[in-house]
């Protein structure tokens, strides 16, 4: 009995020591790895330097409650925000509109008829002086014009009311003009010019030489084809068709100097299209009295081509008037060449020529030849200087004139 329990006790020693001594070597011993708590490391990865702070194992927790980003939804990067330029970068110039009167657009914008009524002052002053071989040079200092004038607009109504201060008729222009919400249809009424004659619709300011030209005047001052009238005019403008616009109306007639008595009304009409963007092709007519007869008309037919600095216009007309038929031909190059000393000054050559033949029992010709040059300074001054020599419709004979002229508007 005493031999069995004093080798059970020896066992039990030798047990107890074996798991003492083996504890140790469990403990050391890393738990095994499950192919989902870590991934394995590529051979390939450069060896993590010693240097670097261990990761402690008790974080895995809260590494997994971190939401994984993709690439796509990181964050942007923070950009360095540059300082701001002091030099503010330029905004382009306001163009100055140019008044309906003289072939502007006018303010009827859907942006700025939004805006209520907007009312905006215009004028000019042309100051002219002039020698002619056929009054021995004498010179000549005159305001050809001194116009001031305010147009109005809404968003489907614009008016423009115009005065002259050199002129005996002191009222130019006074007209209202409603249209539709697309502009496609104009209705003018009051005193206006007549949409005859392309030469006589041209601005003022636009028109590189200084006079309309002798087969305007003769049209206009002796036999009152067109004009500024008293009248109502109708207008069609569809931008889709090679930007057609048409425009015609009812004129008030020519009074008599004589006798008083006013003529009955006078009737116009103008089509224009744009088959490319640089050439423009229209025609129009004119008819006195057109409700009893016509005897006293015209036609004309005109062109335009700019190619950049380069325009040139090209019109014919004929027709009948009271000496008898008639016939004209007009033509006028310019060139607007910038100059890059000053911003906005500019050099613009212009050659042109005129001829007229009446062809009835009075059988007469007039022809002008104007050359010369302007200087262009912004929109708002020009001078030109211009010879012209021409034999106008009465002249026994022809001769020179030579002509420097200063205007600004605003």
């Amino acid at each position: 009995m005493g031999g069995r329990r004093a080798g059970e006790k020896g066992r039990r020693g030798i047990l107890a020591t074996v798991l003492l001594l083996g504890m140790p070597v469990l403990a050391a011993e890393p738990a095994p790895e499950t192919e989902t708590s870590q991934p394995e490391v590529d051979a390939s990865q450069p060896e993590v330097d010693a240097s670097q702070p261990e990761v402690d194992a008790a974080q895995p927790e809260i590494a997994a409650l971190t939401p994984e980003v993709t690439p796509e939804e990181a964050p942007p990067k923070p950009t360095a925000v540059e300082a701001p330029n002091s030099a503010k970068p330029k905004e382009p110039k306001p163009k100055l509109e140019e008044p309906l009167s003289e072939g502007g657009e006018g303010t009827s914008a859907s942006a700025e008829g939004k805006r209520g009524l907007r009312v905006v002052p215009f004028g000019r002053v042309f100051a002219r002086v002039s020698a002619d071989e056929r009054e021995q040079y004498a010179r000549s200092l005159s305001i050809p014009s001194a116009r001031v004038g305010l147009a109005a607009s809404l968003p489907h109504v614009e008016a423009e009311v115009a005065a002259d201060l050199s002129s005996k008729s002191l009222l130019k222009d006074a007209f209202v003009r409603v249209a539709d919400g697309k502009k496609r249809l104009r209705l003018y009424g009051g005193q206006f010019k007549a949409p005859f004659l392309a030469r006589e619709l041209a601005s003022s300011w636009q028109l590189p030489v200084i006079r309309r030209g002798l087969v305007a005047d003769y049209l206009e001052d002796t036999h009152n084809l067109g004009g500024r009238r008293l009248g109502v005019m109708g207008e069609v403008s569809l931008k889709e068709a090679w930007k057609l616009k048409v425009s015609g109306g009812v004129f008030q007639g020519t009074k008599d100097e004589d006798t008083g008595i006013r003529a009955s009304e006078d009737a116009a009409l103008r089509a224009s299209v744009r088959p490319f963007k640089v050439l423009t092709l229209g025609a129009s007519s004119y008819f006195a009295q057109a409700f009893e007869g016509a005897r006293t008309y015209a036609l004309a037919a005109d062109a335009v081509l700019r190619l950049g600095g380069l325009e040139v216009m090209g019109e014919y007309v004929n027709g009948h008037l009271p000496t008898g038929p008639f016939s004209a031909q007009l033509g006028l190059a310019s060139y607007t060449l910038p100059l890059g000393l000053v911003e906005g000054l500019a050099v613009q050559p212009v050659a042109g020529a005129e001829m007229m033949q009446l062809l009835g029992p009075l059988k007469a010709r007039g022809y002008a030849f104007v050359g010369g040059f302007n200087v262009l300074y912004s929109e708002h001054f020009k001078a030109q200087l211009q010879a012209e020599h021409a034999l106008r419709p009465g002249d026994e004979t022809s001769g020179f004139e030579y002509s420097l002229q200063l205007a600004t508007r605003f």
